[in-house]
């Protein structure tokens, strides 16, 4: 025997005529051949499941409806609305599951009104990918004409157009990472997604921005993110931002969608290892593009838990009063005391006019200047005995319960002492062992760590683990540490204007003077040109330099190069200091280094001469010129007489120590 047909689901209009008694009589019934129908072998749900039957018709003028419903919709809130909900996204599973699925379910609208009411399941995802895989061809070819069309128009002078398709689109695209791969590859749709941005209203840029983000989205996810595609994605939009930049001042897609959707965020954190690494090190660049005059307000949501305490309706404590308070319970006994024969449900009305203002009652009572209608009302009206006394007729609708035993838990429960199966030989009262020392504890060798346990914790133990390494700090090295992170322009920028700073300085110290003269002048116009550096900004450099050495001399050796030309030859010619100042940079002649120690010159003696001979001259002296017959005469003295002057045959004593090290001597 078939089933009976399912009527399709009614639209707003109808449904808001149905009185609410008889619209959950529908939904009970609905819900019922709904289960009927799932529970059907598959032979007779193949029958059932004809293009044009009712279950399909059904089908899609419920997810139709149930998008277009406002949240708040009580239609759709019941627990029987609920249950054929459920109901209905499994009779859609099996269908779009089957071998043979109807062409009106592969339909691109169909498929986005269940999305908009599944949007955050993933059962719904999973079952749209293993549709695209199977039924890829014949819904490509649906959403080719859509595509197509939202194109045209996007591109056209209205592009208003085409809001309420990219709303309804919307869905789909963030559930079906499929469809938002297919509307995003080529450029035709993402060209004609910028062009209208510049020319759309407020209320339809936010919607192609959500359409943008979802599409550019997807691409980092599935099986095999799509990566090279983001990538050229990413230099169109980039090139675009680029071009409505140079060409206007309004603002372009890119920066809408950097400033107000998590993009960035979102492709670097998606993949895992070095998957994509070259588009995630290139969407960092595109923050530049953020405009903080585009940002649009975040709505918060906030999900407040249900915690049972919501206000009481008036069934519940049984009055029905309207929503009479404790508080003008108590202003009706202020006003019955001067009145006592008004009645309560009277004083309640005139406090309501009032505002609750009782003095402004009671003037109005005393003058008896009530408006009409409290004039034309019934002095003596009385509310229900159970507003008035719902504190002493309020009970619980809750089942009386005993107090729960109290049960104490912990880890010894059930051990051999909790059930008395304890030696007795291993209880005692006090102390176990009165009579143990510290020295007796000492003496006992039994319980001694092993001494090669000791000395293997000690080999473990490294008393420079909590030193810290200044093998590589800036003071350390001897050199320059460059601490710029790779890829920082600004300190590439910072190197660069140090560098033309200290060649300006070494050159010519008078480009950094502090007068108008200097500041005119073409050096330190071309080393404002070169740093873009102000004046002040550059005479402060040179202050700083001057008064730092150190930072003086690490510039030196930062930018101090040889270019392997030796422009002048310094002589190395030992000379004597002038007049016998003894200092070791002049120059002059005669001993090595002038007046050391105690004898006269460089020597070491008391009152000899030492190294440092006489000047040149001197009779003595054997540093003259070689042509010098006298000097000549000194140096044969010198030769000869050196064991007179602490030489002690200084060449053998040296034959000797290396004969006794076993070298050749």
């Amino acid at each position: 025997m078939p089933l009976p047909p399912l009527a399709p689901f009614p639209p707003s209009t109808v449904r808001r005529s149905i009185p609410p008694a008889e619209w959950e009589s529908c939904v009970e019934a609905w819900s019922t051949l709904a289960v009927a129908y799932l529970r059907l072998p598959q032979k007779d749900f193949a029958q059932a499941a004809a293009e044009e039957g009712p279950l399909i018709t059904f089908l899609t003028s419920y997810f139709q409806e149930a998008a277009k419903a406002p949240g708040n919709d009580a239609q759709f809130q019941a627990k029987k609305a609920h249950e054929l909900k459920k109901t209905c996204f499994l009779l859609s599973h099996r269908l779009l599951s089957g071998e043979q699925v109807p062409q009106k379910l592969l339909h691109w609208t169909f498929l986005s009104n269940l999305s908009h009411v599944f949007l955050r399941s993933e059962r719904l995802r999973e079952l749209l990918s293993t549709i695209w895989k199977k039924n890829g061809d014949q819904i490509e070819s649906n959403l080719q004409k859509l595509k197509s069309s939202l194109t045209k128009t996007l591109e056209s002078t209205t592009p208003e157009a085409a809001e309420d398709a990219l709303k309804e689109l919307v869905p789909l695209l963030h559930t079906s990472s499929e469809v938002a791969t297919f509307f995003i590859a080529g450029t035709d749709f993402l060209d004609a997604l910028c062009a209208s941005y510049t020319k759309a209203s407020p209320e339809l840029r936010p919607k192609i921005v959500t359409v943008a983000s979802l599409a550019l989205l997807a691409l980092t996810k599935g099986e095999r993110p799509s990566y090279s595609l983001l990538s050229d994605t990413l230099y169109s939009l980039k090139s675009n931002a680029e071009t409505v930049a140079e060409s206007s001042l309004q603002p372009s897609l890119l920066s809408d969608l950097v400033t107000n959707t998590p993009l960035i965020a979102r492709i670097r954190d998606s993949g895992s290892g070095d998957d994509g690494v070259r588009v995630k090190n290139f969407v960092e660049s595109l923050s530049s593009f953020r405009q903080s005059s585009l940002a649009r307000p975040k709505q918060v949501v906030r999900r407040k838990a249900e915690k049972g305490k919501g206000r009481a309706a008036d069934d519940v404590f049984g009055h029905g009063a309207g929503g009479v308070s404790v508080h003008q319970m108590s202003l009706v006994t202020q006003i019955q005391d001067l009145f006592p024969d008004l009645g309560s449900a009277f004083i309640i009305q005139c406090l309501r006019e009032y505002k609750d203002d009782v003095e402004q009652v009671t003037a109005h009572l005393l003058d008896d200047s009530l408006p009409a209608h409290l004039k034309a009302a019934d002095r003596t009206a009385q509310l229900p005995p159970t507003v008035q006394d719902k504190t002493e007729h309020h009970h619980s609708t809750l089942e009386p319960r005993s107090t729960p035993v109290f049960d104490r838990r912990n880890i010894h429960d059930n051990d051999e002492l909790d059930q008395l199966a304890v030696d007795a030989s291993r209880l005692h009262i006090g102390r176990k062992n009165e009579n143990l020392t510290a020295d007796k504890i000492l003496a006992d060798k039994k319980t001694a760590p092993n001494k090669a346990a000791i000395l293997s914790a000690l080999a473990t133990f490294d008393l420079d683990d909590d030193e810290r390494d200044d093998t590589y700090d800036v003071e350390d090295v001897g050199g320059t540490v460059d601490s710029a992170a790779p890829g920082d322009e600004a300190a590439d920028l910072r190197d660069k204007n140090e560098e033309a700073l200290f060649r300006a300085y070494s050159l010519s110290k008078d480009t950094f003077n502090r007068d108008a003269a200097t500041r005119r002048g073409r050096a330190r116009e071309a080393l404002r040109s070169e740093t873009g550096m102000t004046d002040e900004a550059i005479e402060g450099w040179s202050i700083m330099l001057a008064r730092d050495p150190r930072n003086r001399r690490r510039l030196e050796a930062k930018f101090s190069t040889f270019d392997g030309q030796q422009r002048e030859i310094t002589s190395t010619r030992w000379r004597d200091s002038p007049a016998g100042s003894g200092t070791e940079d002049s120059e002059g002649q005669g001993g090595r280094g002038g007046f050391r120690g105690r004898g006269n010159g460089r020597g070491r003696g008391r009152g000899r001469g030492g190294r440092g001979g006489a000047a040149q001259g001197d009779a003595s002296s054997a540093a003259g010129s070689s042509s010098d017959k006298q000097t000549q005469v000194n140096r044969n003295r010198k030769e000869a007489n050196k064991s007179s002057r602490a030489n002690h045959n200084r060449r053998d004593q040296r034959a000797r120590k290396m004969a006794r090290g076993g070298l050749p001597g």
